[in-house]
């Protein structure tokens, strides 16, 4: 794929001195390798229709790498190679964005990717072992089942979600996993103040608090993206996440 990897890559370098990071050579080499098992594997599942190594490079990659704008602390170095370890989940992982470019870009991180559909997790495996990765576990179940289990249940630092679902439904999947003072990054688009209005009585019963709503744009490659960033500032009671299935049927309401 020699006509696909060198426009990935000279896309995916211009994003990462657009947010100001920087990645070693072998990071960057690891996410054209995986760019190049989502495009081979989507003749056979359904894992994105964006397929054009320009576009997937800046919507898949760089837009999961502004994550990372939300979850750096004071301090930290513009080289997340460098960071300290952490513990993060991404919920609704589907082809790996933006857990596993995540992942790479910051080895340190323990990452937990929640993914229900079977043959999108048995990607996600075969991403983790062609790119040798360690402290990644594939999780092949529902958030809310996870956001239930005593392992899981507010262990992580952060959770996040990719257009996973409405941001009522997103904080029941994503809070109950996380820890005090730990934080849920909800990617969104730029028209997320109904979103917010709607998810303040889930914001209330499940433990959160906005702690900053940062816009993103980078034209003409990546569309506004809003990244809010909710923090965890009580415990999530234990009626929460519920049934699977059932946030989604019936959202949390103020």
């Amino acid at each position: 794929m020699a006509g696909f990897r060198e426009p990935f890559l000279r896309v995916l370098r211009e994003g990462l001195e657009w947010l100001g990071l920087s990645l070693p050579e072998a990071a960057l080499e690891a996410m054209a390798r995986h760019a190049e098992m989502v495009r081979a594997w989507n003749e056979r599942i359904n894992l994105t229709t964006v397929v054009a190594p320009e576009a997937m490079a800046a919507r898949h990659f760089v837009d999961s790498l502004t994550v990372l704008l939300a979850l750096r602390e004071p301090g930290w170095p513009p080289r997340p190679t460098e960071w300290p370890a952490r513990r993060l989940a991404d919920v609704g992982s589907g082809a790996g964005f933006p857990g596993l470019v995540l992942k790479v870009a910051w080895p340190a991180l323990a990452v937990a990717l929640i993914e229900s559909v079977g043959k999108k997790a048995r990607f996600l495996e075969g991403v983790v072992s062609a790119l040798d990765l360690k402290g990644v576990a594939v999780l092949p179940q529902r958030a809310e089942a996870v956001g239930q289990d005593p392992g899981h249940r507010e262990r992580y630092d952060g959770a996040i979600a990719r257009a996973v679902a409405a941001l009522p439904v997103l904080l029941e999947y994503l809070l109950p996993l996380v820890r005090l003072g730990g934080v849920a990054v909800a990617m969104k688009g730029p028209e997320v103040d109904e979103e917010l209005a709607a998810a303040r009585g889930a914001l209330d019963r499940l433990g959160g608090a906005l702690r900053e709503r940062r816009e993103l744009a980078w034209p003409p490659h990546l569309p506004p993206r809003t990244l809010l960033i909710i923090e965890k500032i009580a415990p999530t009671p234990a009626t929460y996440p519920r049934r699977p299935g059932i946030p989604e049927k019936r959202p949390l309401r103020s």
